[in-house]
């Protein structure tokens, strides 16, 4: 893959945006970039090195490696496998799997780290990336302790469809790509649980869904 396709690769992420234009065509030139079919498994620790992604394309889950619970999703534009930087041994428990088709590029841990040194917004950036993820997990604590099973279920579904989704004829659709299973890890709940909220919201007309979309009907709801 050449440098200029890797550069369009770069360009949609905000993480890069104040690199300037050299910096980027050095970090395209060491970038390694591929496609991943929907189902792979991604080691995020290799052959004991450790590494950084950055999705273009796709949805990817995080898991732990130990019981293959779902930790997190990851959208477009977005990176994983910066758990390395700020808390190495749980960083060697998580594994990446592809919601769908994705293109990623990868960078080893200790370059991107350099890198970091050097340029404060990459380090920034990364910084910033990794604390948005540590609030949505302090929030699924709270929600742990203070909100019921089909309340969690209800938000979380609705938040996954917001922010994983895009307005199509006055709705709001997402890919379908959360099996129940995953949202019940996701949600600290069982996956019967999920079914029989989905169907409740389904009946009352909240969402709607197939094998393929997920949509809110009426939000207000």
């Amino acid at each position: 893959m050449n440098t200029y396709t890797k550069y369009w690769f770069l360009e949609g992420f905000n993480l890069f945006s104040k690199l300037g234009l050299v910096t980027m065509m050095r970090l395209c030139e060491i970038l390694k970039m591929k496609n991943i079919d929907k189902g792979t498994r991604i080691e995020l620790l290799k052959d004991d090195k450790k590494r950084i992604f950055f999705l273009k394309k796709g949805t990817i889950k995080i898991v732990d490696r130990s019981n293959d619970t779902v930790k997190y999703v990851v959208k477009r534009g977005n990176i994983f496998g910066e758990l390395y930087f700020y808390n190495e041994e749980a960083a060697a428990e998580e594994e990446a799997i592809a919601l769908e088709d994705c293109i990623i590029c990868y960078i080893g841990g200790e370059r991107m780290e350099r890198l970091m040194e050097k340029h404060q917004s990459l380090k920034n950036g990364v910084l910033k990336i990794y604390g948005l993820r540590i609030k949505k997990l302090e929030r699924r604590l709270n929600d742990l302790l203070y909100k019921d099973s089909a309340t969690r279920i209800r938000e979380f579904i609705i938040d996954y469809i917001e922010e994983f989704g895009e307005e199509k004829e006055d709705k709001i659709i997402a890919k379908n790509l959360l099996s129940h299973k995953d949202i019940a890890n996701l949600t600290n709940t069982s996956r019967q649980t999920v079914s029989n909220v989905m169907s409740t919201l389904r009946k009352n007309e909240v969402i709607d869904y197939n094998s393929q979309e997920i949509y809110i009907l009426n939000e207000k709801k």
